[in-house]
């Protein structure tokens, strides 16, 4: 397991906690508009944390902290990860896990083994459209098996997209919110809308560095879509 780097305090990688943030390098995808290269593509790799200098600050700010935000890359790709956790959850941590839904077998241990609160996936465009996005290809079995595991599971969770111009339209997403429904009766929880913003030297593909980012009445457009498949829907910029 390669921590690439801790971020010490944040406000928001974990809703309603103050939360340390653990960035895990590695990730099987090559999203293009990806803000993490240098998580994501190992020549890009700068320096690393080792798991016991980690450890030894969650330990000296338990008082300070409520939270761990495990993120990547892709986290659940790495072994040993369940334990680490472990460790994190013995000193009293709630742990969110961000994913992108490739390994549900890894996600389903650290679920039967309580040791997540909260999970985050990342839903990066309809069926249909998922290759494109993701830059590789997408076992869309093993995606639908954690969506499933992620509604049975009664943990606290939060499906997200990157909306991307040129890649999301209204079709797109009325298609994720009808896709995502056929996984239960009832309204999902929910979903996160986050704008793309170019990043000059910090994409996975420098092209994405042209693209604009959706204006407000297009997030507000596709807010009202998928309220209809949602108890609740945000919007990030």
């Amino acid at each position: 397991m390669k921590i690439a780097e801790l971020q010490k305090l944040s406000m928001i990688d974990y809703p309603g906690e103050v939360a340390a943030t653990i960035f895990l390098f590695g990730c099987n995808f090559r999203c293009g508009f990806c803000h993490n290269p240098e998580l994501v593509v190992p020549e890009k790799l700068v320096g690393e944390k080792t798991e016991k200098e980690v450890l030894d600050f969650l330990e000296k700010r338990k008082k300070y902290l409520d939270g761990v935000c495990i993120t990547g890359g892709e986290p659940l790709m790495n072994e040993g990860l369940d334990l680490f956790l472990r460790k994190v959850k013995d000193l009293g941590y709630k742990i969110k896990v961000d994913t992108n839904g490739s390994f549900p077998e890894n996600l389903k241990k650290l679920i039967e083994k309580d040791l997540v609160d909260f999970i985050a996936m990342d839903i990066k465009a309809d069926k249909e459209n998922y290759d494109l996005l993701t830059g590789v290809e997408s076992n869309l079995e093993d995606i639908e098996k954690s969506i499933k595991l992620i509604i049975d599971s009664g943990k606290d969770y939060e499906f997200r997209t990157t909306v991307v111009p040129g890649k999301h339209d209204g079709k797109v997403i009325e298609n994720m919110g009808k896709w995502l429904s056929e996984f239960n009766g009832n309204e999902l929880k929910k979903f996160s809308i986050q704008n793309f913003v170019p990043r000059k030297g910090k994409m996975v593909d420098d092209d994405y560095e042209k693209v604009k980012s959706f204006e407000k009445q297009d997030l507000d457009k596709f807010k009202e879509i998928l309220d209809n498949y949602f108890e609740k829907v945000g919007i990030r910029e």
